[in-house]
């Protein structure tokens, strides 16, 4: 493994980390989810579940990720050697799992582009295509989703250097260059000021049960935990590298992204109330808040005038930056078990797993009622929490104490006096298994 590819340098990981976490379960996932539990007191259980839960595992799966050196599969085998069969399991588990999601990851990151293209299309005068690309149809869903696919492609199939750390220090810049611009201007805007209250004053009359499982699940999920993605970038870490710390800066980023997230998103949302758009019932309930991205924000758009077109095209450029950088880390767990695995080219991997998962996001379009859906539910709601569970059970049971230990002291020598080892180890052994057991059991 000496010749592995690595990245060049600590900050080229921490934004491909971030990026890989930052997606649209960050910049629209959590704002609704805000919006609809009470917006302030969601916002302060999200962020003590994202230190109490989502950073130690982050630790983990890095920690495996880096002494690994390997592809999951690999690295798994190399924790527990006695089981290589059920751990080899487990990383083709996580695979398929990573891949489940990124086929109707790509279908709305399709969607996106439509809505990107629209209006620019309409201003030219092509108003036929403009419908086109906002209509929903088996037909757009297919060919949006294979360009997503080709961009996703085109810089996973380039490495780790020239290909993820290179387009993820580009685009992680721009996002956030992008978020403040947008965050300055609709606060300028008549009602935003209602969304920023919501947003930050707490009322605690929210809080409940439903809610803080809400906000551990979506702690758990913005971080990218048990499907693979953050182990395998954990193996292209330097062994200098201080893992504790980087994974704080790498959760301390995806969680900065997701506030500024709801700076934007919630007074985005009484603006378009102030102009007209309905955005809660008369039971006060977000209305479709799955759906509020393609609705209520476009009409808001349109609301503007020929600002709106421009506000527009910036976000949905910021929801496709976001997605691209947490596609090429998906695609990048099989296409890493494919060139160590199966010894191939990485020039030939990307393109059979690429085409490969087009195809099933295909079968999907065509049958998009029976199974969109049911996709989604078992590949978040399931399969990744059993698996972020068994990858804790794994570094907090089986794997001996003194060789994570070992490992971590790589880049931390002074790691086994810290209060980080007196707390993380027993932490991840007991505490969140039991957490992620609560989220699965009541969500």
């Amino acid at each position: 493994m000496a010749n592995r590819a690595q990245f060049s340098s600590r900050i080229g990981f921490i934004l491909a980390a971030a990026g890989s976490a930052v997606g649209l379960g960050n910049i629209w996932g959590f704002p609704t989810q805000a919006a609809s539990n009470g917006g302030a007191v969601f916002l302060m259980v999200y962020l003590l579940m994202v230190f109490a839960l989502a950073y130690p595992l982050l630790v983990a799966e890095l920690t495996i990720g880096r002494y690994g050196s390997a592809d999951p599969i690999t690295s798994l085998r190399k924790v527990w050697p006695r089981q290589k069969a059920l751990m080899g399991l487990v990383g083709l588990a996580g695979m398929i799992a990573v891949s489940l999601i990124l086929s109707f990851y790509a279908i709305v990151a399709g969607w996106l582009l439509g809505y990107l293209l629209a209006p620019i299309c309409e201003a030219v005068g092509l108003v036929s295509l403009a419908h086109w690309l906002e209509a929903f149809g088996s037909g757009r869903n297919l060919i949006l989703m294979l360009v997503f696919m080709w961009l996703t492609v085109m810089v996973v199939r380039n490495g780790v250097a020239d290909g993820i750390e290179k387009w993820s220090t580009r685009l992680m810049p721009v996002l956030l260059l992008l978020f403040v611009v947008m965050v300055v201007y609709i606060l300028t805007q008549d009602g935003a000021w209602n969304g920023l209250k919501l947003y930050l004053i707490p009322d605690f009359s929210h809080l409940s049960p439903k809610l803080i499982v809400s906000a551990m699940g979506q702690a758990f999920f913005s971080l990218s935990l048990g499907v693979c993605t953050m182990m395998v970038y954990g193996s292209y870490l330097s062994k200098s590298a201080n893992l504790p710390k980087t994974a704080a800066q790498v959760a301390l980023l995806d969680t900065a992204v997701a506030f500024i997230a709801g700076l934007l998103i919630l007074p985005a949302m009484f603006v378009a109330q102030h102009n007209g758009v309905v955005i809660y019932d008369e039971s006060g309930a977000l209305l479709a808040s799955d759906t509020l991205v393609f609705s209520v924000l476009p009409t808001m758009f349109d609301t503007m005038g020929p600002v709106g077109m421009i506000v527009g095209i910036l976000f949905f450029v910021l929801m496709i930056i976001a997605a691209l950088t947490s596609s090429i880390s998906m695609l990048e767990v099989p296409v890493s078990c494919a060139i160590e695995e199966l010894n191939q080219r990485r020039s030939t991997a990307v393109w059979w797993i690429g085409g490969l998962i087009c195809v099933i996001s295909a079968i999907i379009v065509f049958n998009f009622d029976a199974l969109f859906g049911r996709v989604v539910t078992t590949t978040t709601a399931y399969a990744q929490p059993i698996i972020g569970m068994i990858f804790a059970l794994l570094v907090g049971w089986i794997w001996h104490r003194n060789k994570v230990l070992q490992e971590i002291r790589k880049g931390y020598p002074a790691v086994a006096s810290s209060l980080f080892w007196r707390i993380w180890p027993w932490y991840v052994r007991i505490v969140c298994p039991v957490l992620m057991l609560l989220v699965f059991f009541l969500q």
